[in-house]
């Protein structure tokens, strides 16, 4: 038998002979078929898939994705690894603007009008109790009065307490504290979440953090890869690159906006590249299974995926992934 092994790390190392998961679990499995093979490497999966179909291979292992286009030539054992696509992108420190911006979203300014419009109605009505009584700290005048009452609103929300300007009456007091009450739930929540959305709006610094964001950008990723279709669906311009090398290049280089892929090699990418500046998003999309391929005609489909159970209900196929991945994806 002559078995394709094609794909990169941690599926399938060519640089340490039939190291990777799919290398290490194709080799156990074999071995308990009793089966004897040779392998050759081929440097993307669609190239080994178009030698099997010619008939120059017998066989493809790797991280071959299962689907129904391909199931339609080919056939395919029960998924020993599920995958999904994710975004690669660049990790940058925000711009000036960046950190400027979230003050004038239009999340911020909402924010800030709901704040102002409950303190105005705050000291509106602590205006209205105290304006007889306490003309000296509520005068008459509608604009300073219901501007000091907000005053006082604030500096009760905030447990400041100058004491500059204090409610006297049974109303203005009944008013300032159920506003304290109210504050302790509501306001302060209102003014966390303004501060948070400052927060979180400064601290985004990846180019791509959504499939959303594909849109009009130009996004890398392998030749023949599963990943095409979605980059199109989502409205990117595909940059097709021959090793994940390259497109994490790319990417680094700002030739590319992103890069999208199956999860499990970007994961690893990242890993063992930490200088790179790259993360993956946290997001999956399009969870897929990988299987062995073989052509339509071999008849031990059967027997392979009893065997690829049996590997798996003995830890084998687990123990072999956490040793590459490390249990993290």
């Amino acid at each position: 038998m002559v078995v394709g092994l094609a794909g990169s790390a941690p599926f399938v190392n060519d640089s340490n002979g039939g190291a990777g998961i799919s290398a290490e679990i194709w080799a156990k499995l074999a071995d308990r078929m009793q089966w004897n093979y040779r392998t050759v490497f081929y440097e993307d999966v669609s190239a080994a898939l178009l030698a099997m179909r010619a008939g120059e291979i017998d066989a493809v292992a790797g991280p071959v994705s299962i689907t129904s286009d391909r199931a339609e030539h080919m056939a395919f054992t029960l998924p020993y690894f599920q995958s999904s696509l994710s975004i690669l992108s660049r990790v940058e420190e925000p711009s000036f603007w960046q950190l400027l911006s979230p003050f004038f979203s239009r999340k911020f300014f909402y924010s800030v009008c709901v704040f102002l419009f409950i303190l105005a109605i705050v000291g509106f009505l602590l205006w209205l109790a105290e304006r007889e009584a306490n003309p000296k700290q509520f005068p008459g005048r509608p604009l300073r009065g219901i501007g000091n009452g907000m005053w006082c609103a604030i500096t009760t929300m905030s447990t400041t307490g100058y004491g500059d300007v204090v409610p006297r009456t049974f109303w203005g007091r009944f008013i300032a504290g159920a506003w304290m009450v109210v504050s302790l739930i509501s306001a302060t929540t209102l003014v966390a979440g303004i501060a948070s959305s400052v927060t979180l709006t400064g601290m985004r610094t990846r180019t791509v953090q959504h499939a959303e964001d594909l849109k009009g950008q130009r996004v890398a990723t392998l030749k023949g890869s599963t990943s095409v279709p979605f980059i199109q669906l989502y409205g990117g311009t595909v940059v097709p690159v021959e090793t994940l090398d390259e497109g994490a290049q790319a990417l680094k280089d700002g030739k590319v906006s992103a890069m999208v892929y199956d999860r499990p090699q970007l994961a690893y990418y990242v890993q063992v590249h930490p200088g790179m500046g790259l993360a993956i998003s946290s997001a999956e999309y399009d969870k897929q299974g990988y299987g062995f391929a073989f052509p339509l005609s071999f008849r031990q489909v059967h027997e392979v995926n009893v065997t690829l159970l049996e590997l798996k209900e003995d830890g084998f196929v687990d123990r072999i992934t956490t040793r590459w991945l490390g249990g993290k994806l």
